[in-house]
């Protein structure tokens, strides 16, 4: 950074945070505003002063500024600066682009169109299952809204005209004067008459009191396509509160959330399932159905030798998203049986001498204990 740098004129360093950042431009604003320091150079210090601030203040433009440099930034950013008028000391600045420095720390409110405004958007979540994700459906929902009021189609008034407000005489703002160590500021707030609107209505209706609104309940039809999950929104234009007369409704939002599935675990377009398989399954290989999440039944080849929680995969039978379905990843989980019979155990015993094996001398224990902890060795 050069000798003219914005940190240099805050007097920060460049890695200082916003508080310091905040603290050095208070200190300095008041130490330089033309309204009180009158020494040489004062007035162009101040002016430096706020460009620095407006853009360090601001995180993204801070970060374009210390990418491009000073040079480079403040050609093609900084707002103009011009002389004359607005203060005893011939001062006065445009800080177009950089926000109002003064209305953030004397109180300034932000300016306000008059004019009819939007209705407020709604936020409803609702609760679906992963079948219902999977391949869509269509749900009826109660919405508590704002909307125009029938007894005088939403304007507020019993003759359906509006006058100009006398308070604020049609801007929909108020001007307020307050005084500091600066010097005097004029602050403009929403005129609390009309509300912003500029209008108030020529006979206020005594259904909804002029507001031009009612609350109501409506029977909305949410037609969810397949594929959503959990924390996907979905715009329902023109079914959130109604905005003021002439003015379009708000929007409603449905925040999907997919309840958990006591079958099936999804993966993003995938679905993930588990099947039990004996130990002779494992070993052979076997033929074994898995019920899809629709409810039907394809069988799955489970190849010779497979081991523990491998996962198999069915195309096709995951979430129908778009154009192309995800697919079915299938969890082998070979389960050993608890209790033999005679047969069984003998069989056992003699596949465990042929591996060169002797079965276990100790009490409760046998081939089925050893099967056991390696089935428990294997998972680890």
């Amino acid at each position: 950074m050069g000798p003219d740098s914005y940190y240099d004129i805050l007097g920060v360093p460049r890695n200082a945070d916003d508080k310091e950042i905040k603290k050095a431009y208070r200190n300095l604003a008041r130490k330089y505003h033309p309204d009180v320091c009158k020494e040489p150079g004062a007035e162009e210090r101040f002016k430096k002063i706020n460009e620095a601030y407006s853009v360090l203040s601001d995180s993204q433009k801070r970060a374009q500024y210390d990418n491009m440099g000073h040079e480079a930034y403040s050609s093609a950013s900084r707002g103009s600066y011009s002389g004359g008028g607005g203060y005893s000391g011939g001062f006065s600045a445009d800080f177009s682009g950089f926000g109002d420095i003064f209305e953030t720390f004397f109180g300034g409110g932000g300016r306000q169109r008059a004019g009819p405004r939007p209705g407020a958007d709604l936020l409803m979540k609702m609760r679906i299952t992963l079948e219902e994700a999977a391949f869509g459906t269509e749900k009826e929902v109660g919405v508590d809204h704002v909307e125009p009021c029938p007894e005088c189609d939403g304007s507020g008034s019993e003759t359906k005209k509006a006058t100009t407000c006398p308070t604020c005489g049609g801007s929909g703002q108020m001007r307020q004067m307050s005084q500091s160590i600066f010097g005097n500021f004029v602050r403009m707030s929403t005129c609390t008459t009309c509300g912003g609107r500029g209008k108030v209505p020529e006979t206020r209706c005594k259904a909804c009191g002029g507001t031009g609104h009612r609350r109501a309940r409506q029977t909305v039809k949410v037609k969810i396509p397949p594929g959503v999950d959990t924390g996907m929104r979905l715009r329902m234009e023109g079914y959130g509160d109604a905005g003021d007369y002439g003015a379009p409704s708000g929007d409603l939002y449905i925040e999907i959330s997919v309840a958990p599935h006591r079958s099936f675990t999804r993966r993003g377009d995938d679905l993930e399932t588990t099947v039990d398989i004996s130990p002779a399954q494992a070993v052979l290989g076997s033929e074994v159905e898995v019920q899809t999440i629709d409810g039907r039944t394809v069988v799955l080849d489970i190849p010779a030798g497979v081991q523990h929680n491998t996962g198999l995969k069915i195309r096709g039978e995951g979430v129908r998203w778009q154009t192309r379905p995800g697919d079915m990843l299938v969890r082998v989980h070979i389960v050993v049986p608890e209790r033999l019979t005679d047969e069984e155990r003998e069989l056992y015993e003699r596949l465990l001498e042929i591996g060169g094996h002797k079965p276990s001398a100790k009490k409760g224990k046998g081939f089925f204990q050893d099967v056991v902890d390696k089935v428990k060795e294997s998972v680890k």
